[in-house]
């Protein structure tokens, strides 16, 4: 049996025409719209509700939507399976998931990683084909779409349940596949915390994590004789024209007595995608293979990861003082960075650092935080 399972779908501007018209062989082409037809279960992650009244919610970033007759494209894609888990299902509030629910169920597409309360989202999905069973867990990382006891959202990962939640699934399949939307987007590589949490999702019973959410493709590596992933890249989600959003992988996943796993490279072009071929294809491999080599190496995880944090933090203590692009431009091509230094003294960070290293610290500051943001409203 043979599994297929893609990264972010999103219906944007440039091609919702195609997507209403149920034009699946322009989204795909003829070349991958056949090998994605042949295969035996297809999965992929929509990344933005399907509504027609917008509703906004209050958060940092961009607010995710698709019209619901998007979904004739999506319909048209035959998905066995998509996963709701991610952090925009609930960019258009509990309506915006509720519409899509609902439109997903009217079209007979099974869904997972999302539901009316923390106990429905967190239901994984079994598939039986050929005599086997297969287990589908579907989880994100806590943003702004995550359910709660009583409130409609995504799974959240939990450090504890997941885990849980993963052993016993696996005690009921023969295999079990975690969709993990995780990891921080444009980095190629695993972080020394995400690389703990996808190996505790083997140790538990999965034969295949893998990270989506990324943007990018990103490394693999093998662990106690599961595949870990860490970036496939988007499916199809025309937003950036950047080096990042061109490349993409789809899982081929062949299940018998054993699991293959099998990368089939697929390029952006304008508002599509296509099948990779030729040098494209063996250039999209060869690298995606260089950076899996590269996270063998002992402690290269950890450095990599060091130097991106050292390159990125400047931008969170400019975000966290409030100082807005312009400012920040300034500071950065005009002033050197002097501005920010002369707010962020040794004391101030160490502050901010055990606040957010400390559980407790942690715990009230975001408690705090949301309290002050219901108040600003």
């Amino acid at each position: 049996m043979q599994l297929l399972i893609a990264g972010d779908l999103v219906p944007t501007n440039s091609n919702q025409h195609l997507f209403a018209g149920n034009d699946a062989k322009s989204l795909l082409g003829r070349e991958l719209l056949s090998l994605w037809s042949s295969s035996d279960v297809r999965i992929f992650n929509l990344e933005a509700p399907l509504t027609d009244k917008l509703n906004p919610i209050a958060k940092c970033g961009p607010n995710l939507v698709a019209p619901e007759n998007a979904i004739r494209g999506i319909n048209a894609l035959n998905p066995t399976l998509i996963t709701l888990a991610n952090n925009h299902i609930l960019d258009q509030g509990t309506e915006g998931l509720e519409s899509t629910q609902r439109i997903l169920r009217e079209n007979g597409i099974p869904y997972v990683g999302a539901g009316n309360n923390l106990g429905d989202a967190s239901r994984p999905q079994i598939l039986k084909r050929n005599g086997m069973v297969i287990g589908v867990y579907a989880c994100a990382e806590h943003e702004f779409s995550i359910a709660t006891e009583k409130n409609p959202g995504a799974n959240p990962f939990d450090l504890l349940k997941s885990l849980e939640h993963i052993k016993k699934l696996k005690n009921q399949c023969d295999y079990v596949v975690v969709l993990h939307h995780g990891g921080k987007e444009h980095y190629r590589y695993p972080s020394p915390k995400l690389q703990v949490l996808c190996r505790s999702m083997v140790d538990n019973g999965a034969d295949i994590v893998i990270c989506q959410h990324s943007h990018c493709v990103g490394c693999f590596e093998e662990y106690r004789k599961s595949t870990i992933i860490y970036g496939q890249g988007n499916f199809i989600f025309d937003d950036f024209d950047s080096e990042l959003w061109q490349t993409s992988l789809i899982i081929s996943i062949e299940m018998t007595s054993d699991l293959r796993v099998d990368y089939v490279p697929i390029i952006k072009e304008d508002n599509v995608v296509r099948l990779a071929e030729g040098d494209q294809k063996n250039e999209i491999l060869h690298k995606f293979y260089e950076r899996s080599n590269e996270i063998c190496h002992e402690g290269f995880v950890e450095q990599h990861y060091k130097k991106f944090a050292e390159d990125s933090i400047d931008s969170y203590l400019r975000n966290f003082w409030g100082f807005g692009k312009w400012l920040s431009r300034i500071d950065r091509w005009l002033l050197g960075g002097l501005l920010l230094k002369s707010i962020y003294n040794e004391e101030k960070i160490l502050t901010i650092q055990n606040h957010i290293e400390c559980e407790s610290h942690l715990e009230l500051l975001i408690t705090g935080l949301k309290a002050k943001q219901r108040d600003a409203k």
